[in-house]
């Protein structure tokens, strides 16, 4: 069921966000409110609305979703500003559909765009629950894996890798929107530069809980935070709550899952809190928003990661890299 936007939406998408604007509806949850900045970077010229989950395509390029969960959606390019530190402060040029004008990667897409070994491309498909793959160079999805047949409930709605210096790095981990069903795979060559799936199941996230114990509040996009960043003692995560119009911090198991018993409010006050990335370059965690003005906010304070290839060769290193991992929603 699509969602309706709220309000809120309404009255954002009318007034719009200025460039660099602190996020002053926006509350850094307690524990937090030290060391991070919430900043409002605004709309991405010529995205069409409403935002999907985003990456990085290399450090001066962002590859974000547009008219998310719709078959028209698609990926779009856009090059960003950054400051004499570093920090994202802006936007250059308008939106370029990813793979040229005929490109079509990111139909349906949703919180979850990142890429993985290879430097393939996946992406989340919601409502129709699918995981899609592109390989480099490719202008649309060169396999969609269904996911209704191998157990995931409807609909997927974000993913990413494992980095390494967490336990099971190297898995891919996969999260359902409304329910937030968690599941866990790896992947096997499928000898077309592809994937294949293997040894997915839905996770436990809490063995006190009793049951199958769920990511709470609509969750989207995630993200890794390593152990030794403000805050975070232990190694963890950020997730998008469309939901809940939040962001939770959760420490991780040994598997790179969530703990829900330890989540903790990063963010509060959001309206469709929807993709989620790590910049490269500085390690600030970027989202985007289905609704809520449809828009990219920046929090700053993070321990930069350490220096990585250009394009195609730190596109390989999704599942490596050690100091934060990257990347996941949505409806309107």
């Amino acid at each position: 069921m699509f969602r309706t936007p709220h309000v809120l939406t309404l009255v954002a998408a009318l007034l719009g966000g200025a460039a660099l604007a602190p996020a002053a509806a926006q509350t850094l949850g307690t524990g937090f409110t030290d060391d991070y900045s919430v900043t409002n970077l605004g709309s991405v010229a010529g995205l069409p609305s409403n935002y999907g989950g985003l990456t990085f395509l290399d450090s001066d390029t962002i590859l974000i979703g547009g008219s998310a969960n719709n078959a028209s959606g698609s990926l779009y390019t856009i090059d960003v500003v950054r400051d004499t530190e570093g920090a994202i402060t802006g936007f250059s040029g308008t939106a370029q559909r990813y793979g040229g004008p005929g490109g079509t990667v990111g139909e349906y897409n949703d919180g979850g765009v990142t890429f993985g070994p290879g430097g393939v491309l996946f992406t989340a498909r919601w409502p129709i629950n699918g995981l899609g793959q592109t390989l480099p160079g490719s202008i649309d999805e060169d396999k969609i894996i269904e996911l209704a047949p191998l157990g995931v409930a409807s609909s997927l709605a974000a993913i990413n890798f494992v980095p390494a210096g967490f336990g099971g790095a190297g898995q891919i981990k996969l999260v359902s929107w409304s329910g937030g069903q968690w599941y866990s795979a790896g992947l096997s060559p499928d000898g077309n530069g592809t994937y294949d799936l293997v040894g997915l199941a839905a996770v436990d996230l809490d063995l006190l809980a009793g049951g199958v114990q769920n990511v709470p509040g609509g969750p989207e996009g995630f993200v890794y935070i390593a152990a030794g960043n403000a805050g975070f003692a232990a190694n963890s995560m950020l997730i998008s709550e469309y939901s809940a119009g939040m962001v939770g911090a959760y420490e991780v198991d040994a598997q790179g899952n969530p703990l829900v018993a330890t989540r903790r409010t990063f963010i509060s006050g959001l309206t469709g809190a929807e993709g989620a990335a790590i910049d490269p370059l500085t390690g600030d965690f970027l989202f985007s928003t289905f609704g809520g003005g449809s828009r990219i906010v920046r929090v700053s304070g993070f321990i930069a990661p350490p220096p990585i290839p250009e394009p195609g060769t730190w596109a390989l290193m999704v599942a490596g890299l050690a100091a934060v991992g990257w990347r996941a929603r949505h409806r309107g």
